[in-house]
C-alpha cells in the first residue's frame, strides 16, 4: 500500500473520536483509548459479513460483481442499486452497514490485513457510493462514471484506498422547464424502475428546498411530496403508481417555477405577495394589483435604506425595518383589516428577517 502519513494521521485522530469514548472498551484512566488492532480487524470482519448477508437477503451477489469486468460489472452493480433501493429503510439500512465498514477499515490502516478485504469493502463502498450520487445534483454522469471506476482501482495492487469525498454538490437552482417528461417515462419503461423513480425524486427533492427556501407559502408543497414519499414507504402504492405521482407533481412544480413571471412579480415580491394573500382571499383584479404594487414599494424601500449590514443585530435596525413595513403595509386593500392587517406585518417582518441578512446579502443572492 502507498501511505500518504498526512492521511493516516488524519484517519487515527477520527479512530480517537469514534472509539475513544467506546464504553464497550472498558478503557479506564491510564490505558489508551484506542482499541488494539487485532480487535479492530475482527469488528471489521464482522462487519462485512453482516452487510454481506444483507446483500444475499436483497438477491445481490458481492463475490459476483467482484469477479466481473467491464460492462458486466457495471450491469451487476446497477442490478445491486436497484434491488437495494427498495424503500427508504432499506436504502438506509445497508448505507448505515457499509459506514460501519468503510470506518472499521480507515481504522486498521496501515495494516497488511487491509490489503486482503480491500475487494470486499470496494465492493460495498462502490455500491453505497452509487446510492448516494442518486442525491442531487441532478445530472450525476460524471459521478457515475467515477464511481464505474472505483472498482477497477480498488483491486490493482495498491490495496482499495478509501478517499474523502471533498466538496458540496452544486446548490443552484433547477429549472424543471427544461425536463424531458415523456423521455423520462420512456426510460422508467424500459429501464431499473426504482433507480429511476429515485433519480425523479432527488431531483424534485432539491428543486422544492429552493423553492420553499425562496418562498415558504409552499410549504404545503413540501407537505404533499412528503406523503407520497410516506405511502410509497409504507407499501400502500407500488413502483408504478409511486413514479406517476413524481411525474404529476414535477409538472405542478414546474408551473410554480413559472408562477412569478405570470404574475408580473420577481421571486421576492412574489414571496411577499403570498404572504399578503395567502390563504386564498377573494380579491378584484384591482385590488391584487394593489397589493402587488405594495410588495415592490416595501421591498425597494427596504433594500434602498433600511437592510444595512447587520441589522438584524440592533435593536434600533430591526424597529426601523419594521416602522417601514407597517408604513407600507397601511395602503393595502381595505379587506386587510386590523386584526388581519397586523398579522400580516408580523409574518412579512419575519420573513424579512429570516431571508434579508444586509447589505445587499439574502437567501435570494445565494440560490441566484
Amino acid at each position: 500500500i502507498i501511505v500518504d502519513y498526512a492521511n493516516v494521521f488524519r484517519r487515527l485522530q477520527k479512530a480517537l473520536a469514534i472509539y475513544g469514548t467506546d464504553a464497550r472498551s472498558g478503557t479506564k484512566e491510564g490505558e489508551t483509548p484506542i482499541l488494539p488492532k487485532e480487535e479492530l480487524i475482527e469488528q471489521l470482519k464482522h462487519a462485512l459479513a453482516e452487510a454481506t448477508a444483507f446483500c444475499t437477503e436483497m438477491d445481490v451477489d458481492p463475490d459476483a460483481i467482484r469477479e466481473a469486468s467491464g460492462f458486466e460489472r457495471v450491469r451487476l452493480l446497477d442490478d445491486a442499486v436497484e434491488s437495494i433501493i427498495l424503500d427508504d429503510d432499506t436504502k438506509r439500512h445497508f448505507l448505515l452497514l457499509v459506514g460501519t465498514v468503510t470506518r472499521l477499515y480507515r481504522a486498521i490502516l496501515p495494516d497488511p490485513v487491509a490489503n486482503e478485504l480491500a475487494p470486499q469493502v470496494a465492493v460495498l463502498d462502490t455500491i453505497a457510493l452509487k446510492i448516494r450520487s442518486l442525491i442531487p445534483p441532478a445530472d450525476i454522469s460524471g459521478v457515475m462514471q467515477a464511481v464505474e471506476d472505483v472498482l477497477d482501482q480498488s483491486i490493482a495492487s495498491q490495496g482499495y484506498v478509501i478517499k474523502e469525498h471533498e466538496g458540496e454538490w452544486d446548490t443552484h437552482a433547477i429549472d424543471l422547464s427544461q425536463i424531458d417528461f415523456e423521455a423520462l417515462r420512456e426510460k422508467f419503461k424500459q429501464g431499473r424502475k426504482r433507480t429511476e423513480a429515485e433519480k425523479l425524486r432527488a431531483l424534485i427533492s432539491r428543486t422544492l428546498q429552493q423553492l420553499v427556501r425562496l418562498n415558504r407559502s409552499r410549504a404545503d408543497f413540501l407537505e404533499k411530496f412528503q406523503k407520497m414519499i410516506d405511502a410509497y414507504n409504507a407499501g400502500s402504492i407500488n413502483i408504478e403508481v409511486f413514479f406517476r405521482q413524481l411525474m404529476a407533481f414535477a409538472e405542478d412544480l414546474n408551473e410554480e417555477e413559472q408562477r412569478a413571471v405570470t404574475e408580473g412579480l420577481s421571486e421576492e415580491e412574489l414571496a411577499v405577495f403570498d404572504l399578503l394573500t395567502k390563504p386564498e382571499m377573494e380579491l378584484t383584479e384591482k385590488e391584487r394589483k394593489q397589493v402587488k404594487k405594495t410588495a415592490r414599494e416595501m421591498l425597494a424601500t427596504l433594500k434602498k435604506k433600511k437592510l444595512v449590514l447587520d441589522w438584524r443585530k440592533r435593536q434600533q435596525s430591526r424597529q426601523a425595518v419594521r416602522l417601514t413595513i407597517e408604513e407600507t403595509l397601511e395602503i393595502l386593500p381595505k379587506k386587510f383589516e386590523q386584526d388581519l392587517w397586523q398579522q400580516k406585518c408580523d409574518v412579512v417582518y419575519q420573513h424579512v428577517f429570516e431571508a434579508y441578512y444586509g447589505a445587499g446579502k439574502s437567501v435570494y443572492g445565494e440560490v441566484a
